[in-house]
């Protein structure tokens, strides 16, 4: 007899899994380095001073894209950890070749969807911040229900907060910006560090797109907001 699902489990991926090319040396550290600096995704709960060999801030990234921010963010904070989530392959097989070139003990990697990740494996309170930069803006009217950033997952990351715990996300969508404001404004627990959206701090790299979109006078919206302590 076929079980009846659990439809409680579904939800609405806001990525798309696309088979990008992985080059030999992205496939290379994967092979040799996943087991080292990987985290297997498993549904029961993730021990992350275990995980990291120490007791330091915990720092999730949701999405680091080639990694290429966040291996610059964790050279330049070695007193913190960062747990980073990614889907797809060749960011995974880079983020692994630039912790490997660049000797960085702070970065742990699960290539798996972030909402699975925290709902399974990440206790409560157990998280000093979270850094969601550039997420998909699926910027057609129709798909904005894929959008990362909804009211439901922003609850369930301040859950994973501890108090005084930051979220800081990051966009060049200003309607997705806006909408960003709008929920994390929402989130009772939640309370902003700016009257609206914050200048960028300073352990947030620029990129080179990032870099080339200001020239071209594109915007870019930081917004940060912190956990409330009572």
């Amino acid at each position: 007899m076929d079980e009846t699902p659990d439809l409680s489990k579904r939800h609405i991926r806001s990525f798309v899994l696309r088979q990008g090319r992985v080059s030999v040396a992205q496939q290379r550290a994967i092979d040799t380095l996943l087991p080292r600096f990987g985290i297997p995704y498993k549904p029961c709960s993730l021990d992350l001073d275990q995980a990291f060999g120490r007791t330091a801030p915990k720092i999730l990234e949701i999405g680091f894209g080639m990694g290429d921010s966040t291996a610059t963010i964790a050279q330049a904070h070695p007193e913190n950890d960062y747990l980073a989530l990614e889907v797809h392959t060749p960011g995974v097989g880079n983020l692994l070749k630039l912790t490997d070139a660049q000797q960085l003990g702070n970065i742990r990697i699960i290539q798996h969807d972030a909402v699975e990740v925290l709902r399974d494996m990440l206790g409560d309170g157990v998280l000093d911040g979270v850094h969601i930069f550039f997420p998909d803006p699926w910027h057609k009217a129709r798909h904005n229900k894929r959008r990362l950033i909804q009211a439901p997952f922003v609850a369930q990351l301040v859950q994973k907060l501890k108090p005084g715990g930051y979220i800081h996300v990051a966009t060049d969508w200003r309607d997705y910006a806006e909408q960003v404001l709008k929920v994390l404004g929402s989130e009772p627990m939640l309370q902003n560090t700016a009257m609206d959206y914050a200048p960028r701090p300073a352990y947030r790299p620029l990129t080179k797109f990032e870099l080339r979109g200001l020239k071209l006078g594109h915007g870019v919206w930081d917004l940060v907001f912190t956990k409330k302590t009572d």
